[in-house]
């Protein structure tokens, strides 16, 4: 069975081979081929795209930057026009966002999991988890995951 897949930021910078960024490239292509031929959808979640180009405009060089910044700037335009293999998500609008500002303190403030008890849940972590509880009440007959290097992240699925 297919399943609605959104990425995470540290599989985008593998798909994209961003230097520094890119140590799980491999696994993360094999992985991507099997989804496609199991004809998973992928969703690009506008959090990935913020933090994906953060990282990029921390590469050493201006040439690098600017590289990086247009293969990112070329995955996000065809993710916008529904071009596969990416779908870009939902972008909130103005009262969606202030509510998840309202709650964001409150997620701040927790331990991101046991390993990780010094650490909150990030606003860019927070905003792909709420996507992602968005896109299982869209599709409650399909298995919903976070597609993600981070253990946190993985956590996210939802089988019907």
């Amino acid at each position: 069975m297919s399943e609605v897949v959104l990425i995470d930021t540290t599989v985008f910078l593998n798909v994209l081979d961003v230097p520094g960024l890119n140590q799980d490239r491999v696994d993360v292509l094999d992985e991507f081929e099997k989804k496609i031929k199991r004809g998973d959808h992928f969703l690009l979640p506008m959090a990935t795209i913020w933090e994906t180009g953060n990282h990029i405009s921390r590469l050493g060089s201006g040439r690098r930057r600017r590289e990086f910044a247009k293969c990112l700037a070329e995955q996000v335009r065809l993710a916008l026009n529904g071009d596969v293999p990416f779908r870009a998500t939902h972008f909130p609008d103005r009262e969606e966002f202030l509510s998840w500002i309202e709650d964001f303190p409150d997620f701040a403030m927790r331990s991101k999991s046991e390993k990780k008890s010094g650490e909150g849940i990030s606003l860019v972590d927070y905003s792909i988890i709420k996507e992602f509880h968005r896109t299982v009440a869209q599709n409650p007959s399909r298995i919903v995951c976070i597609w993600s290097l981070d253990m946190d992240l993985i956590a996210f699925r939802k089988t019907p």
